[in-house]
């Protein structure tokens, strides 16, 4: 059973998770990220962020790592602004969903590129 609270719960933190590191977080080691998705906890004590970072491993690691040490700083902030009876727990994890879609599409193009797959013929056929 889906708790309907809890997921505009987390969309509510997706956004203001972002606008805080993308405008308010003066750590150097944080790069380019995005943040993904939130789960929140059905008791909404817990929510796992899950980021997305452009860079290399190096700066993925450094990222991730600025963003566990500024957990405290995001929660206040979050506490702030969204008023709940509990501001959760933030834990960041790395979401490399991004990353495996992009290798897969590198995947298709290469086997059609070599002629082992071929475009299909069916979307042309129901136009």
């Amino acid at each position: 059973m889906t708790n309907k609270r809890a997921i505009r719960v987390g969309e509510l933190l997706k956004e203001e998770i972002s606008q805080i590191v993308l405008r308010e977080m003066k750590d150097p080691r944080i790069g380019f990220v995005s943040v993904t998705d939130v789960e929140v906890s059905g008791d909404l004590r817990h929510a796992k962020v899950f980021i997305s970072v452009y860079g290399t491993d190096k700066e993925k690691e450094e990222t991730l790592e600025g963003l566990q040490q500024a957990q405290g700083f995001v929660r206040k902030l979050v506490g702030e602004r969204i008023k709940i009876h509990h501001t959760p727990e933030i834990i960041f994890r790395y979401d490399d969903s991004i990353e495996n879609g992009v290798h897969i599409s590198e995947i298709i193009k290469d086997l059609k590129e070599s002629g082992e797959i071929k475009e299909s013929d069916s979307d042309a056929e129901r136009n």
